[in-house]
């Protein structure tokens, strides 16, 4: 095990022994308040953890929401994430290499673009291209990356983000975002509906007016298993970076045939891969697109720990059609693989001890 690796480990082994701990009870599912209705203002509302449940099926929140200087760096536990602008965003990533995104998707912490938020630092060079758009509703980034340098797992298709899940309580569990954009830059306002899918080298990041009429309908969290191209259709590509003013696409899920207006549903996973969508969702006109120096925009950045695996190498488009959970073939940018991000997983209770024993041998063998 390498060094770093190691010293990581050891950073994290209190949190998650205690975390294992409170989860030897388990008394019920749903919280009492569900994270979506949990509202703050910034920063003076937030409290030092969202989710405080006790006893319920997924244990409890494994990252804290008070983030400042003294607790960004690479082993950041923060759960308070940010999205501004093309430059300044954060998406939800492994508090530990290992794991796959179905695996740990309760657990995952705030990887931010620019310094100051208290969070971990996406790697210098890890992005290799952004479409950034602001439409009335919403502002959407969609990008290639090397997710190994955010400690996802090389190949691994990921899955999807947000402030809902089966059992209300979100993924990760207790994790909110602010943005100041909605406001014109003058304060930061708490994102109440928004989705970030993330795999195969591929991410896409939505967050909704929380002052419009349909925040929750243009980031619908429902079509988790097909990715990016239909939560967040973009004319992203690799190797450039832009910012752009965009139309509003139709809501997740609706599309026009023949003139008729549709709403697609999604199959449950008990139904096999997802092989087909009988639509291609629209891609939304876009204007006074600007090109940013990545050189320049992401500067402050660290360079890639040495702990996170090689990288794999950027597959497929921004657009297109997803094969579902288990589907053969070639998996698509941004599409979820593991299963419903929302679904309620009995599993992070072995995944948490066996993180444990690797601690313990860990320590052992230092």
């Amino acid at each position: 095990m390498a060094i770093t690796t190691l010293a990581r480990y050891v950073a994290l082994a209190s949190t998650v022994v205690s975390f294992v701990a409170v989860n030897a009870q388990v008394t019920g599912t749903f919280p009492a308040v569900p994270l979506v209705s949990k509202h703050f203002t910034f920063p003076g509302g937030v409290p030092q953890q969202v989710d405080t449940d006790q006893g319920l099926i997924r244990g409890t929140q494994l990252g804290y929401n008070i983030c400042n200087s003294t607790t960004e760096n690479q082993n950041s536990l923060c759960q308070t994430a940010f999205f501004n602008d093309a430059t300044d965003f954060c998406l939800w990533g492994p508090p530990m290499p290992g794991k796959t995104v179905g695996e740990i998707e309760g657990e995952m912490v705030a990887w931010c673009s620019k310094p100051g938020h208290g969070t971990r630092l996406i790697p210098a060079g890890a992005l290799t291209g952004i479409q950034f758009l602001k439409s009335p509703d919403y502002i959407q980034i969609v990008g290639f990356f090397d997710q190994t340098q955010i400690d996802m797992v090389a190949g691994d298709f990921g899955g999807e983000m947000d402030p809902h899940g089966a059992d209300l309580r979100g993924n990760p569990l207790g994790g909110i975002m602010f943005s100041n954009n909605f406001s014109g830059g003058s304060s930061f306002v708490q994102v109440i509906e928004w989705t970030n899918f993330l795999g195969s080298n591929f991410f896409c990041l939505k967050a909704c007016d929380p002052a419009g009429p349909n925040a929750a309908n243009f980031c619908q969290h429902i079509y988790d298993r097909i990715g990016c191209a239909f939560n967040a259709p973009n004319n992203a590509q690799n190797g450039t970076f832009e910012s752009c003013q965009a139309e509003n696409a139709d809501f997740p899920g609706v599309f026009t045939s023949n003139g008729v207006v549709m709403t697609y549903t999604q199959p449950p996973e008990s139904l096999g891969p997802i092989t087909s969508v009988p639509f291609v969702a629209r891609v939304p006109s876009s204007s006074n697109c600007v090109t940013l120096n990545s050189a320049s925009v992401f500067a402050g950045l660290p360079t890639a720990s040495t702990s996170s695996s090689a990288s794999s190498s950027t597959t497929g488009s921004a657009t297109g059609t997803k094969s579902g959970s288990g589907a053969t073939g070639t998996p698509k940018p941004g599409q979820n693989n593991t299963g419903g991000a929302g679904e309620v997983r009995t599993v992070v209770m072995s995944s948490v001890l066996a993180l444990v024993g690797v601690v313990g041998s860990a320590l052992l063998l230092s």
